[in-house]
């Protein structure tokens, strides 16, 4: 009687790991996309933009990736943004597992139109600082699917809606001397000529994350219709901050439907 030849044991089949990209692009970022309403088109039409928490998208790649980094680049100065004279972007990089992805962003005001860079505070650089990590994270997988068509080329009209809101916001309009029957008009309005409470009130709105009956954010609004100086909005904004910390708000929570008349 001969042996019967044993067979051998059969292999277990071994998956190969996933990739960066793909770990990344497989995660579901459905509950955690954000909207925020950002005033209207041409057509009166209100805009919604999609955006992902950066809190929570860096959570997730730390959760996968511990050793992920990432990089907040700086100017000659030492300052976190670059600027060609006019207006201004952030530089943002996040490694995993040895490879860089960099995000230019501009920095934009809440029509996504660039905000000359002598208007720039250190609230919107946070802010673009902060999408941009989170679009640098994209790259690298991550909900990458929120931003599709991001790339795909104007309308006729898109281009237009652009072009009007950029005039009417100031951008593409250089500054024209008074002739003389506009001389003996009154001047526009300034910061300094506020009553404290009327002060307050814009505080608070700004603070709450109301709009103005334009339907703009009332900081927005604050400086489109008293033009302050870099100190002026620079102490409007501590006055806000102020305001949230002593009220305990949170500006993501506050009414965007309120109107605000002053």
């Amino acid at each position: 009687m001969t042996k019967e030849a044993k067979k051998p044991a059969t292999e277990a089949k071994v998956e190969a790991p996933k990739s960066v990209f793909g770990t990344l692009s497989a995660i579901d970022c459905g509950e955690h996309i954000e909207k925020k309403k950002s005033g209207t088109d041409r057509n009166g039409k209100p805009i919604e933009l999609s955006y992902l928490s950066w809190a929570w998208a860096w959570h997730i790649c730390k959760e996968n990736y511990p050793g992920a980094q990432y990089t907040i680049y700086e100017n000659e100065n030492g300052r976190p943004y670059f600027d060609d004279g006019r207006t201004c972007w952030v530089k943002t990089g996040v490694t995993i597992e040895g490879q860089e992805h960099i995000e230019y962003l501009p920095i934009m005001d809440y029509r996504n139109l660039s905000i000359p860079v002598d208007r720039v505070t250190s609230m919107d650089m946070n802010k673009a600082i902060q999408r941009s990590l989170t679009k640098a994270l994209a790259r690298h997988g991550l909900g990458l699917y929120i931003y599709a068509g991001e790339d795909l080329p104007w309308t006729e009209e898109e281009a237009k809606a652009r072009e009007d809101a950029a005039e009417k916001a100031g951008y593409n309009k250089k500054p024209q001397k008074a002739t003389p029957a506009q001389e003996g008009q009154p001047k526009a309005k300034k910061v300094a000529d506020l009553t404290e409470k009327a002060y307050n009130a814009w505080v608070e709105f700004a603070a709450m994350g109301k709009n103005t009956q334009d339907g703009i954010p009332a900081r927005d609004g604050f400086i489109n219709k008293f033009r302050p100086n870099e100190k002026e909005l620079e102490d409007f904004d501590k006055a806000v901050f102020r305001f949230q910390l002593d009220n305990g708000i949170n500006p993501e929570e506050g009414s965007k439907q309120a109107s605000l008349n002053l």
